[in-house]
Order: structure tokens, then C-alpha cells, then sequence
């Protein structure tokens, strides 16, 4: 394809990826009270015995049910969204490579997935346990709109940190990165992990950021097997 071609071929796939979204935001929107019932569930573990969230402001519910729509949506067609990428990578892939459409689309939403959960499961009961026993000598009075504007930015950092051995076999199989080069660089991986972690982790201290840390520092040795399994096909293909 041209430039001009591949432009067309991504405008395309961007307009599909929009229609599958919107399909699924209005999927969501009618299950919005439920979803945010059940995002909600760590923050009203860690509140007081009777505490509730609470909203300013008359427009602050629907706004949330409009953001957690969004997210339900993101979820609901990760499938689709994720085949529209595949379309689009495609055709500078050799005919053997193009088998991996399957194991793409599995992986890439299981581990999209895992790495929502491990964030609602894991890491938010004890970051909004912590947060609020920091304040336990004031009246916690958390806004809907607080709460989910953190919750979402974790729930879907997570998702895309988790998607770190998808991306990784990709520039593998490019011949763009090594499991030598992966292996060579694993002190500075492991600086930027925790670095990483500091920054997302909403509580300052060490064992939360370990939290964060762990599951990258075992995303990323994955990923070096990954990649040599990649490296050991180029190999045997003669592309290296």
C-alpha cells in the first residue's frame, strides 16, 4: 500500500473500532447503576460502617454513569476492537505469521482482563484502605467523581501494563527487539517498573508499590521468553 493508502486503510479501521464503542456504550449505559455498584464495592469496604459516596452536584450521577459506560464499553468490545488492530497490522505479515490472529485476540483480551482484575481484587482495597486510615481523624466525605476517576485511570493502567507480553511478541516477530537485548536491559527495566509504580501507585508506601512493581517485573521475564521464542523462529525462517 501507499501512504496515502494505509491512511484510508486506518481511518477504516479507527471508524469501525468508534461503531463497535458506541454499540457497546449503549449496551453498558443500561447497566450503568449496576457496573458502578460493583466498581464501587472497595471504596464502601474501606468507609466507615454506614458511609456512603456522596455527590455535589445534580449532574455529578449522570456523568458517572456516562464514564462507566465508557469503561463497561471498552470491555465489552476489547474482542472487536482488538481484531480491527489485527486487520490493520495484517498485511505486512508473512502468510505463516497470520495464524496468530487467534492466539492475538485470546491472549490480548485474558490478559487485559487479568490485569483489570488484579486491580479491583488486589491493588484498590488496599490503596482506598489506605488513603482512608490516613484520614481517620476527619469525616471521609468521597465524591462518586473522585472515586472513579481513580479507579478507572488503575482499572485500565493495569489493563494496558498486562498487555506488555502481547506487545513484546509483536516486535519480536518484526525482528524490532531481542530476548538478548530484553535480558541485556533488565536492571533499567526494573528501575523504570518501580519508577513506574511510584508514579500510578496512589499511596506512597513500599508495599503498595511492590504490588504495582511485582506483577511488571513478571510480565516482563515473560516477555523475554516470549521474545526468544520469536527469535528462535526468525532464526530457523532464515530472517536473521
Amino acid at each position: 500500500m501507499s501512504f496515502l493508502e494505509h491512511l484510508d486503510e486506518f481511518r477504516k479501521r479507527l471508524l469501525h473500532i468508534i461503531a463497535y464503542i458506541g454499540i457497546g456504550f449503549l449496551a453498558s449505559f443500561y447497566f450503568a447503576p449496576r457496573i458502578y455498584e460493583f466498581l464501587s464495592v472497595p471504596a464502601k469496604k474501606a468507609l466507615p460502617e454506614g458511609q456512603k459516596l456522596v455527590f455535589t452536584t445534580l449532574t455529578q450521577p449522570f456523568s458517572v454513569y456516562i464514564w462507566v459506560s465508557v469503561l463497561g464499553s471498552i470491555f465489552l468490545t476489547l474482542p472487536f476492537t482488538l481484531y480491527e488492530v489485527w486487520k490493520f497490522i495484517a498485511p505486512g505479515l508473512y502468510r505463516k505469521e497470520k495464524k496468530y490472529v487467534i492466539p492475538f485476540l485470546t491472549s490480548s483480551v485474558f490478559l487485559f482482563v487479568a490485569g483489570g482484575a488484579f486491580c479491583y481484587y488486589v491493588v484498590l482495597p488496599r490503596a482506598y484502605g489506605f488513603l482512608i486510615k490516613m484520614g481517620e481523624g476527619f469525616t471521609p466525605m468521597l465524591t462518586i467523581n473522585d472515586y472513579l476517576d481513580i479507579t478507572l485511570t488503575m482499572i485500565l493502567g493495569f489493563g494496558a501494563i498486562f498487555e506488555m507480553p502481547v506487545i513484546v511478541a509483536f516486535l519480536a516477530m518484526f525482528g524490532l527487539v531481542s530476548a538478548k537485548f530484553l535480558w541485556k536491559k533488565f536492571g533499567y527495566a526494573i528501575l523504570i517498573i518501580f519508577v513506574t509504580a511510584a508514579v500510578l501507585s496512589p499511596t506512597p508506601d513500599a508495599v503498595t508499590q511492590c504490588i504495582y512493581a511485582v506483577p511488571m517485573i513478571i510480565l516482563y521475564i515473560l516477555s523475554i521468553g516470549i521474545a526468544a521464542i520469536f527469535g528462535w523462529r526468525r532464526k530457523k525462517q532464515g530472517l536473521v
